[in-house]
């Protein structure tokens, strides 16, 4: 529990295309990998749809009952939001799995953007960052840094 630092863009790793739902989500994070919350606050569908993954009360902490399981290090201090995709449709037999693709819709990209806005309004010393910049992993398939600047996003809230 911490104050809120950070809001974190992931994806989900999933081929361009496939959707997956909430209890997807809750099958992996909590059946499959045993943790106690799932990794993302809140998730945005193909369609642009956004569903809320675990409640918050949008003020500047992060309470016990609203932490998701991220990023470690990251995840008292942050909120954590995915998109729907983020790898190719195609892989070759040899892979293990998808292939990092930037899979986002423009109804996911308008959502996206939207929120990032929001959360920058209620948080005004809130940094957004790609989960890529604080851990090895190439999610959430774009630069969000470049992303951010692409949209007007100054660069107070951008990165580290």
């Amino acid at each position: 529990m911490g104050k809120l630092n950070y809001l974190v863009i992931h994806c989900l790793a999933t081929p361009k295309g496939r959707e997956i739902t909430k209890e997807d989500i809750e099958q992996w994070h909590l059946e499959e990998r045993g943790w106690s919350r799932v990794g993302y606050s809140d998730l945005v569908h193909i369609d642009g749809r956004l569903e809320n993954l675990i409640e918050f009360d949008q003020d500047d902490t992060v309470d016990s009952w609203e932490i998701s399981n991220g990023a470690r290090g990251y995840n008292g201090i942050a909120r954590h939001i995915a998109y729907v995709g983020g790898a190719s449709s195609t892989k070759q037999p040899w892979m293990r799995s998808y292939p990092p693709e930037d899979t986002r819709t423009k109804e996911q990209n308008y959502t996206l953007e939207q929120y990032v806005r929001f959360m920058i309004l209620r948080h005004p010393e809130i940094k957004v960052i790609g989960h890529n910049e604080i851990s090895n992993k190439s999610c959430p398939s774009f630069n969000v840094g470049k992303w951010l600047r692409e949209i007007g996003i100054s660069n107070k809230n951008i990165g580290l």
